[in-house]
């Protein structure tokens, strides 16, 4: 019984929780990304390229290799069908615009959190309202003139201390 409670103490700590979520997002976002390189980034420049799909691009390693009438082989779906050995570096170059789109997207994510953490650190101190007694060490209000506990008379305040 102790594992169980010790299991349900480490998953609902705060930062297994935030992975969780983070990579269930992630997971959507690659999704996302993905979609985006195949049909939205690919096709244009495919056609640029001269009508190239470049998730069908591929080498074939096995040049005798035919389809079953006989006929060459021309895409990858025949060459998958047909068994062939092959090398689909069409489908890699995809792969790599994947990861250096998500790459661009997380280097941009994390430099506007560094950015509004290095705002947050040169914010301006707030002005103290309050200053310690000398004589009795209790918090004043920074423009008394006497303490209200000791009834000290107090130094006026320094101007932007």
């Amino acid at each position: 019984m102790g594992v169980v409670k010790e299991f349900k103490e480490f998953a609902m700590r705060g930062n297994v929780i935030d992975l969780a979520v983070g990579v269930i997002i992630g997971a959507a976002f690659g999704k996302i990304v993905t979609s985006l390189v195949n049909d939205i980034i690919m096709p244009p420049v495919g056609k640029l390229l001269g009508g190239v799909d470049f998730a069908n691009l591929f080498i074939n390693l096995d040049r005798d290799a035919t389809l079953s009438d006989g006929s060459p082989i021309r895409t990858l779906a025949q060459a998958q069908e047909a068994g062939a050995t092959v090398i689909a570096y069409g489908q890699f170059i995809n792969n790599i615009l994947d990861f250096l789109i998500v790459a661009f997207c997380i280097f941009v994510l994390v430099k506007g959190i560094n950015m509004l953490k290095r705002q947050e650190h040169e914010k301006p101190q707030p002005e103290k309202t309050t200053r310690e007694c000398p004589y009795c060490l209790s918090e004043v209000s920074a423009k008394a003139s006497r303490c209200p506990h000791c009834t000290s008379e107090l130094e006026p305040a320094k101007q932007g201390a």
